[in-house]
């Protein structure tokens, strides 16, 4: 329940404040943010199948917004940024919503 309320505040608090992205960071930032959201969805499966661990919850919360960053930032170097963005919004959209799924098989048994 914990990633999920602070899911809850982070966004109330970025629409209260609306702070302002720098411009080298605004390509990395919608990946980072899906990277984040796919953390925080298998959290919530974890504490519904009763494994859930906060600090298997903070590794890959940092681990996958660093490494999704880093393979935009690489593929920004390489000239094929958009590609490998794409490449890794499906990658991270299929776990968000395998998890998705699993939450709701849990909450609803269907």
């Amino acid at each position: 329940m914990i990633p999920a309320l602070g899911l809850v505040v982070g966004i109330v608090v970025g629409v209260l404040l609306q702070p302002e992205v720098p411009l080298w960071l605004q390509p990395y930032l919608p990946i980072a943010v899906i990277a984040a959201l796919d953390a925080v969805f298998g959290a919530v499966r974890a504490v519904l199948d009763g494994i859930f661990d906060d600090k298997v919850f903070v590794v890959s919360f940092l681990s996958n917004v660093v490494v999704a960053a880093f393979i935009v930032f690489l593929g920004d170097q390489l000239g094929v940024g958009s590609q490998l963005s794409t490449g890794v919004v499906v990658v991270l959209g299929v776990r968000i919503f395998s998890n998705v799924a699993s939450i709701r098989r849990h909450l609803f048994n269907a």
